[in-house]
């Protein structure tokens, strides 16, 4: 048994998912103030108002991305996690193997769609005059890098499941911090604005990808990238994606979201309140991403041990998660509606959109306040190769819920006089404020009604199934 493979068996259990968390929290948080920064200087750009509605526009076809990326990383990784805890070495090669062959062929396929469809593409997605030409530019730009994004992050699920956390990180700082440097080089010194962040976007990407290969083509990993199982198993394939489904699915559904949300809000507020929602997305991200670091640090102690019917280290890991995730979402979503002012006014001077994001976040993040409860059992469910029940659970929030309340809370309640007074601080800045309001609520509603559920369906299934305790 390797070193690492020994912890993940025997380990303490607060101690080991802080050893695995910390790394990925960090990695995540990186991965926010990333993001932040990109969007601070696009924002500070000489059009930086529509330059921002012109990249929450292009966010749908990145989510995308991300979604087919961890269909076949998050589908895989679990799966070769139990294989190491069922002590299957050349299983779990096998199913990373397959992972890789499956983000190179859909990354070509992306990369070619895209190029030929993206002026249609966008304008569904909610482009205008006014923003359809910063958005090609950066789509057109950020596309030709997909190999990139998706083989770093498909392939970086496999180095932290292992418990490479420490490794994970790092893959995560060199792309992050390598963009943080490049972005003002080429925005401000080359001028060339939005498409001089997508070309920092894919140079940081592409490094980070050659950090990823040499490391799991190496003697430091356990689980390495063979050439000699680069021929596709189609049972291991179809058991990457039946697990990985609900990843995509709760990934992909993001980007229907993102599109629902840009095309409602272009409707009832106009180029502004998209900017808005651009504003909104990375303040979300500040909440679920250090909550994902969490999860991405428990999910190979519960894979593992889960394989290796050790129950009770699985109940005290859950446990564990829990307590923090559930922490982690309740201080930091409040922290942003108490001091909304504060974060709003790091991304953008105009006064407009001050206005309307400190009146949206409020309303908008109120639900993730428990956020934690959801994203716990979410991930749970996947670790322990539960993919019909992570599924339906993806598939709840958004599908179920948000995305049909996004079209009908406005048009039920778009004309009642509740809608018009709480809607009343935007009345000035939107079209039709009260409608505005109701597309916004559509989120913590969602928010609260699942996390709910998918915590009720998780202690259901821990009464049910890990309650037999292990003897070794």
């Amino acid at each position: 048994m390797s070193v690492e493979n020994e912890k993940l068996a025997n380990s303490k259990i607060p101690g080991l998912v802080i050893s695995l968390a910390i790394p990925s929290i960090i990695a995540q948080l990186v991965t926010i103030i990333y993001n932040m920064v990109d969007r601070i200087y696009i924002g500070h750009t000489a059009n930086g108002t529509v330059a921002m509605a012109a990249l929450g526009i292009t966010l749908p076809i990145v989510t995308l991305i991300t979604a087919i990326t961890n269909l076949f990383g998050m589908g895989g990784a679990p799966l070769c996690a139990i294989s190491l805890g069922e002590k299957n070495l050349e299983k779990a090669e096998k199913i990373m193997a397959n992972s890789f062959v499956c983000l190179v062929a859909s990354s070509v396929l992306i990369t070619i769609f895209v190029l030929l469809f993206r002026e249609p593409i966008l304008y569904l997605f909610g482009a205008d005059e006014s923003t359809i030409t910063p958005a090609k530019q950066y789509i057109s730009i950020y596309i030709i890098g997909t190999i990139f994004v998706q083989l770093t992050v498909g392939l970086n699920a496999y180095i932290n499941t292992q418990g490479f956390t420490k490794m994970g990180m790092k893959t995560t700082l060199i792309g992050a911090v390598l963009n943080i440097i490049l972005d003002p080089i080429f925005i401000y010194l080359f001028k060339l604005g939005i498409a001089g962040a997508a070309i920092a976007t894919v140079l940081s990407q592409a490094v980070s990808c050659f950090w990823v290969l040499k490391f799991i083509t190496s003697e430091k990993t356990n689980v390495k990238l063979k050439k000699q199982y680069f021929k596709p198993d189609f049972k291991l394939i179809f058991a990457i994606c039946s697990l990985g489904v609900s990843t995509f699915i709760m990934t992909s559904t993001e980007s229907l979201l993102q599109i629902s949300f840009n095309n409602r809000l272009a409707l009832y507020g106009g180029t502004t309140a998209v900017g808005v929602m651009s504003i909104m997305n990375t303040l979300m991200q500040c909440v679920s991403l250090p909550t994902q670091g969490i999860m991405i640090g428990t999910q190979p102690i519960l894979s593992y041990n889960y394989g290796a019917k050790k129950y009770d280290r699985v109940r005290e890991c859950f446990r564990f998660a829990i307590k923090l995730t559930t922490a982690s979402t309740f201080i930091i979503a409040g922290s942003i509606i108490l001091f909304s002012d504060v974060f709003v006014k790091i991304f953008t001077p105009d006064l407009t959109y001050i206005e309307f994001s400190r009146w949206s976040i409020k309303i908008f993040l109120i639900g993730m306040t428990i956020f934690g409860l959801q994203l716990c059992c979410q991930h749970s469910f996947m670790a322990l190769g539960q993919a019909k029940i992570s599924l339906s659970m993806a598939l709840l929030r958004k599908v179920i819920l948000l995305i049909p309340l996004i079209y009908i809370l406005p048009f039920v309640f778009g004309d009642f006089e509740f809608a018009k007074t709480l809607s009343k601080p935007i009345s000035e800045f939107a079209l039709d404020p009260s409608r505005v309001f109701l597309v916004l609520l559509a989120e913590p509603i969602s928010d609260v009604i699942a996390a709910l559920t998918t915590t009720t369906l998780f202690l259901r299934f821990y009464n049910k199934h890990l309650k037999v305790k292990n003897e070794a």
